[in-house]
């Protein structure tokens, strides 16, 4: 497991890349609310959320979007994985989250 520090480090590079691309995205679209711990992503349209926060206790990242909430680990390789082992990537699930609920495409790269 890692150190709070790694952690700390890890969660601040995922939030930068996902409040840059949302900032990149078209404002109609969506916006996102970052304070502290949580992003919170809303379509502009719908009022619909996508919610990403961490979850220090046990050093994840936790996704609510399209119903449902999956909880992330850092995997030996680096990626951030859902715990349930069903391969979902955290980037990847967050955008995917993000599409349905927007309609916008984010880069998160």
């Amino acid at each position: 497991m890692m150190d709070d520090a790694s952690y700390s480090m890890s969660v601040k590079q995922i939030f930068s890349r996902l409040v840059k691309a949302i900032d990149s995205a078209d404002p109609d679209l969506v916006e996102a609310d970052t304070t502290g711990d949580m992003v919170t992503v809303t379509s502009m349209k719908t009022q619909e959320k996508v919610i990403v926060n961490t979850q220090r206790a046990v050093r994840q990242i936790w996704v609510a979007g399209k119903g449902q909430g999956l909880h992330f680990s850092l995997a030996p390789d680096g990626r951030w994985l859902d715990d349930k082992g069903q391969g979902q990537e955290l980037l990847a699930w967050v955008k995917e989250c993000v599409s349905t609920a927007t309609g916008a495409t984010l880069d998160l790269s």
